[in-house]
């Protein structure tokens, strides 16, 4: 059976950009993704290896109308695919999460908070837009 074409499916843009390690608990947030012209929504996050013994992470999703996010709310579980409350932590070393919107907010960001972390955490992601209105998406660095 032959693949289907995901490559001119999808828009991929960057939500979290990789940097340098965090060393205590300030958190992560997300660029803002702008959902108009597309069905689905997917945050693919990758971590590194994770420092600290005891740290945990809290992901929080919200959304809204306004294009910078003065209106932002917290998703409710009912419009994410997975939950928020996925067990992430000092044995995630270098694995990737997913949660999906299916909200019906234009505009959405993340925020990854660290806990307990006194060693280095790296984190890096991207969001995935499939279904789009008019395809084939561009194949440009985004």
């Amino acid at each position: 059976m032959a693949m289907a074409d995901l490559h001119n499916n999808v828009k991929c843009t960057t939500a979290f950009a990789p940097k340098a390690a965090v060393t205590d608990n300030t958190a992560q947030v997300s660029n803002i993704v702008d959902t108009a012209g597309f069905g689905s929504l997917e945050l693919v996050g990758i971590l590194g290896s994770n420092a600290d013994a005891d740290m945990t992470y809290t992901v929080l999703i919200e959304h809204g109308d306004d294009a910078s996010l003065t209106d932002a709310a917290a998703v409710d579980d009912a419009f994410l695919l997975g939950v928020e409350a996925m067990s992430l932590d000092y044995t995630s070393d270098n694995k990737c999460f997913k949660i999906g919107y299916c909200g019906d907010k234009r505009y959405v960001r993340a925020t990854v908070t660290p806990a307990n972390n006194t060693g280095n955490v790296f984190l890096a992601g991207a969001w995935i837009q499939g279904h789009p209105r008019k395809s084939p998406q561009s194949t440009q660095v985004n």
